[in-house]
């Protein structure tokens, strides 16, 4: 079976003659719903990104996303109005959003605001969307589809927060050791001048994903101790059309730990962060990710902090949860072949544990359905074995992620404390 970003279909069913038909594209297809008309709108990547599309035809051919992985129900990246003459959609660009709204006859495109929308909605003259950027926490705009004047319904509390403190990030571009190019997004610390400059490499899961320019607290909370954070889209990231996105399937433990390392080299060049003062960071598919850098470029950081990491693909393909168990088919490969079945076997951070020499701090959801907790405490106990620096920590209750404040609080402390202690 495939994932949704792979192959997908729209099946249709008559209410009264119970007649059924099913639009098959040659990719993908995702948010189906209907013109007033009659015409079905959705989102298909025919074109090689993820566009709107009416009926046939793509509403704007044009080199961006405007939606996101299908990784579960709900998302509403485009809306109809209700005559019928216009679409507005979001779009991404490199990570930073915009929305816009296009003539359904003529395609022309006209921009109403930046930053990362969702969830919109069109009713009469005005749009309602979901809106958030670097320095902007989540609030609930309102648009006038006439003027395209903004105003704020509510916005998400932000005692704690200097907006004026926060920082939008620098887009980059690395020519990764086989030519192929890697997007990532720097967010740059304010620095004493003369002082050393300290880097977080932040791996994100999936590995089909990205984050887009949100309001992320957890990269402002380490950027406000003086630390540059990047968030690199390794091959296999989404937002940058699907040739990207698809050029991963068979090199996953591979192709995203070379990208990322070359991101990270890319900075140490430029005097931002040396293997001294970086540390790689990411949870779960980033995790994984983070470890192989450990195994295949142990030059590149000083220290590591993973969460609920995937360490072995053999279990992961047999234990994990229904929805993503086949993705590993074809992050990997088909196994039963002695060449894939190696893959299986070299890329998965059990095998190379006893490499791994990099200081190392694990969390891990003792009731995770996705990632067994079992694979960190084998993974803990080979690098122990090794001689290795781990130390593991499981917090019950918890599943792939965490939704205690009490955990989350004791997460921060221990990470910053574990930093103190190892990087210079």
């Amino acid at each position: 079976p495939s994932m949704p970003w792979e192959a997908s279909r729209i099946e249709r069913r008559g209410i009264d003659d119970g007649r059924q038909s099913a639009l098959r594209p040659s990719s993908s297809v995702q948010q189906p719903r209907f013109h007033p008309g009659g015409t079905l709108v959705s989102v298909r990547d025919d074109t090689g990104y993820l566009v709107v599309w009416v009926g046939d035809r793509p509403l704007v051919d044009e080199p961006f996303e405007h939606a996101g992985p299908t990784w579960g129900p709900g998302q509403r990246s485009f809306a109809v109005s209700g005559d019928g003459s216009a679409i507005a959609f979001t779009r991404n660009e490199d990570g930073f959003g915009r929305l816009c709204v296009a003539l359904v006859a003529t395609g022309e495109v006209r921009e109403l605001g930046r930053g990362v929308h969702g969830q919109l909605s069109w009713v009469g003259d005005r749009i309602v969307a979901l809106r958030s950027g670097a320095r902007t926490p989540t609030e609930v705009a309102l648009y006038d589809a006439r003027s395209g004047a903004r105003s704020t319904v509510v916005t998400a509390p932000t005692a704690t927060w200097d907006r004026a403190s926060l920082v939008e990030p620098v887009l980059i571009e690395v020519t990764a050791a086989d030519g192929g190019v890697v997007p990532a997004r720097l967010y740059e610390a304010d620095r004493v001048a003369g002082t050393p400059r300290r880097l977080i490499a932040w791996v994100h899961g999936g590995p089909t994903d990205q984050w887009q320019v949100a309001f992320m607290p957890r990269i402002e909370f380490w950027r406000s101790r003086g630390w540059d954070v990047v968030i690199p889209d390794h091959r296999g990231s989404t937002g940058h059309g699907r040739a990207h996105q698809q050029s991963m399937n068979g090199r996953w433990g591979e192709l995203d730990v070379d990208d990322t390392a070359a991101v990270v080299r890319s900075l140490h060049a430029r005097s931002i962060g040396a293997p001294e003062r970086t540390v790689m960071m990411g949870g779960s598919a980033g995790g994984f990710t983070v470890l192989g850098i450990l195994g295949r470029h142990p030059d590149l950081a000083c220290a590591a902090v993973v969460s609920y990491p995937v360490t072995d693909l053999v279990d992961l393909a047999e234990r994990s949860h229904r929805f993503e168990r086949h993705s590993v088919r074809s992050l990997v490969g088909e196994p039963g072949t002695p060449a894939v079945d190696a893959r299986y076997l070299d890329r998965s951070p059990v095998t190379f544990a006893h490499r791994i020499a990099t200081p190392l701090l694990v969390f891990h959801g003792e009731d995770d359905p996705v990632v067994p907790v079992a694979q960190s405490r084998e993974l803990a106990d080979r690098i122990a074995s090794a001689g290795g620096d781990v130390e593991l920590i499981v917090y019950p209750g918890e599943g792939h992620g965490f939704r205690n404040p009490e955990h989350q609080r004791d997460e921060y402390e221990r990470t910053e404390r574990f930093l103190e202690l190892h990087v210079r």
